[in-house]
């Protein structure tokens, strides 16, 4: 065995024993990272500002009639260490979606999906922007019973949310940041494509001129991931700038920028955007029929 296969062996059995003694899937009761309703304080009071327009309705409203887990199907990810060369990405326990967000979830949360989406409900949203997936977690959040993440004062007509800040602190319903969203889609491997050197098309729906195609059609990753790559491409968190020199513990990209992240590779891309570690990045405000998001539940760092 070469040292570039032992080191992904390792890294594997690594990752698989933590999955067995520090956490659950979506679906089990075990582990304390598992995205449970939790009605912690308004999301907007350590901002300093009690007339945010995200602050938390959990606060001031009747217990909420779901959980988290009636809404989404998530898998769990136990804290992990990612390197990337010489520079060490940790990053605390979270939750992630086990699919893209629907067009039956989204219309679930939102009330409507854009008009050209309508495919059905099975079929991933797209169209959005960053802000649309942003305002959609808090709208998730808030459906759950859990703190928002997303903190601003207003939303302008052009959708973009003005003096936006995100909180990290709160339990809450976000989208990844880049490096959670990396380390999902790696599911402890470290070759180019998390399906290695086997047959790209029963991954990922790629290379093609269609459209979108109903979630959960392909293999999933080594976690029970769907459509890590290919189908839509997905925004994240963090606004997109170069990685830092330095080892980083829950990092969550640059304090501002222009663009913001967007990482898997949708179904019109070539085979290469397709690798765990691509990047792309559009401004916020962009919309395609290529893009839509899932999202994590963290219980805050």
């Amino acid at each position: 065995m070469n040292k570039s296969a032992l080191s992904s062996a390792l890294f594997m059995a690594l990752l698989a024993a933590m999955f067995t003694f520090g956490a659950c899937t979506a679906n089990g009761d075990s582990a304390d990272t598992s995205p449970t309703s939790h009605r912690g304080g308004n999301a907007s009071t350590d901002k300093g500002s009690d007339d945010k327009e995200t602050s938390s309705s959990s606060t001031d409203s009747g217990p909420s009639e779901y959980s988290i887990h009636d809404l989404v199907e998530m898998v769990s990810v136990p804290a992990v260490a990612f390197s990337r060369g010489t520079v060490e990405y940790s990053v605390d326990a979270f939750a992630i979606g086990k699919t893209e967000v629907s067009q039956g979830l989204y219309r679930t949360v939102m009330g409507s999906v854009p008009e050209d989406d309508a495919l059905g409900d099975d079929y991933p949203i797209f169209n959005v922007s960053w802000y649309d997936a942003a305002l959609f977690c808090n709208a998730l959040s808030k459906k759950a019973g859990l703190d928002t993440a997303y903190v601003y004062d207003s939303v302008n007509d052009g959708g973009e949310l003005i003096n936006l800040s995100v909180n990290y602190a709160v339990a809450a319903v976000r989208l990844p940041t880049e490096m959670e969203w990396e380390i999902a889609a790696r599911a402890g491997t470290l070759t180019t494509y998390y399906w290695d050197t086997d047959v790209a098309s029963k991954y990922a729906y790629y290379a093609q001129d269609k459209g979108p195609v109903a979630v959960a059609g392909f293999i999933p990753n080594a976690l029970g991931l769907y459509d890590m790559a290919g189908n839509v491409a997905e925004w994240v968190n963090d606004w997109y700038g170069s990685y830092p020199t330095v080892s980083q513990e829950n990092y969550t990209g640059p304090e501002e920028g222009k663009y913001k992240g967007i990482r898997g590779g949708g179904w019109s891309d070539k085979a290469p955007a397709l690798a765990s570690a691509e990047r792309e990045k559009k401004v916020p405000s962009h919309r395609s029929q290529t893009i839509g998001f899932r999202v994590v539940y963290s219980a805050g760092f």
